[in-house]
Parts: C-alpha cells; structure tokens; sequence
C-alpha cells in the first residue's frame, strides 16, 4: 500500500527536488507533477491523488486558493518559501507545512505525519475529504475576499479582470483572474458559461428569449457556442 502524491510547484527545480524527494521514500507513489493550480485542479479531477505536495505563490490560483475550492481534498503538505501563511493553512487542516529550503530529514517527518494518517483512514475505511464548501476567496486590493456561491448572479470578463456581480450589493466585486481560471472554480451544476464574456449563476435565470438571459433587470447575450448547454440545462429543470 502507498500514498498516491501529486507535486505542485511553478519554480521548475522545486518541482524537481520534491519529485526527487518522493521516490526515496518507499511509501510514497509519485502519480504526477503540475506547475500550476489550474493544471492540478485537471489532474485530481481525472486521477485518484492521496497526498498533494504543494506550493502556495502561484499564479493566477495560489495554493490555498486551490485548497478552499476542492470539494473532496485529498490530504495536503504545504512547500512554500513565506512563513506568514501558516496559520492560514494549519485552518485548512493541512498536513504540514515546510518553509523552503527545509531538509530532507524535516521533509520525512511530514511525509510520516501524512503516512499515519492514512493509515489512520484506510484501517477505517474512511477516505481523507473535506466537506463541501459552499464560497471561495478571491484577491481585491490585497486582501482576500470571502464570496458564497449563492449571492453570485453573473460574472463579466474584462479582460485580466472579473466583475463579479452579488445579489447583496449594488457593487460589483473586481478580481483579476482569467474567466477560464474562474470557470474551474465554480461548481458546474450551480454556474454555467453563455459567452465569452458572461458567466451566470443558473438560479438567478429569470427568463431566456432568443439569444439573450434575463438575469433579473440584467440582459445578458447568449454565444452560439454555449446556447446548447443552457437549452439542455433549462430542458432538464423544466
């Protein structure tokens, strides 16, 4: 039995060292290596991962980032070169957590934390999740910022940048992030893409007429790309 590891890292000899880390522990399995958030976000997707060693300062998601929008987590050790989010990460329940460059020795000891733990969950049968989230944060002004998936009516593409539009304020909330990097976040049975510059919450729909949602006094165009996939998505709920 060994633990299925995916490493994440943007700096390419981080990457290495940790994939050189890995394979001399015989308990470890290395499955894969990402240099980003949005490429491990497709990876655990597609491939049953146990243990994600990962980094925090990435672009356009960071690593706690990614944390906060898994819906079933996978047990996490952090690898990162900043202190100042540890107590951040440690509320996330995090294996542990390794400042950069940390030595193989303190490597093995978190790789031995993750190795109890799931042994932990495997003699009970239980698998290491995390319950289902129902927000996400994303940087404004240096700050991060807390939004629930149920106050999003729309959200606009600007080019770098997401208007994010909330049922609780008459000010929209602007981030900048890439909408394909936004689309990855959102739960796709809550939110569905229309145009490239238009992602809706499907709840806020208040009517479709032709090539145009109705997203309260809100018109907003419909691709013909995606006209498909909403009129299948109204079929179903109707």
């Amino acid at each position: 039995m060994k633990i299925r590891c995916l490493a994440v890292d943007d700096e390419p000899l981080a990457l290495e060292l940790l994939e050189d880390n890995i394979s001399k522990l015989p308990f470890l399995q290395l499955i894969g290596s990402c240099n980003s958030a949005i490429e491990a976000m497709k990876f655990v997707q597609d491939q049953s991962i146990d243990l994600i060693f990962l980094d925090i300062q990435m672009p356009s998601i960071t690593g706690l980032q990614f944390i906060k929008s898994m819906t079933q987590s996978p047990m996490i050790i952090l690898v990162t070169a900043y202190e100042k989010h540890a107590l951040e990460a440690f509320g996330l329940n995090v294996v542990d957590y390794l400042v950069k460059p940390s030595s193989f020795e303190r490597f093995v000891k978190a790789c031995n934390k993750a190795w109890d733990l799931f042994q932990l969950k495997a003699k009970h049968n239980q698998p290491v999740t995390e319950p289902e989230l129902d927000y996400f944060f994303v940087n404004v002004d240096y700050s991060l910022v807390k939004i629930l998936f149920s106050d999003i009516t729309y959200m606009e593409g600007l080019k770098d940048y997401i208007k994010i539009h909330v049922s609780n304020s008459s000010k929209a909330i602007i981030t900048r992030m890439p909408m394909k990097s936004m689309e990855i976040l959102l739960p796709a049975k809550k939110f569905m893409r229309i145009h490239k510059s238009y992602i809706i919450s499907i709840a806020a729909i208040s009517m479709i007429k032709k090539n145009t949602v109705f997203i309260g006094n809100f018109e907003l165009p419909i691709s013909e790309n995606y006209k498909d996939n909403l009129m299948q998505v109204v079929v179903k709920a109707s």
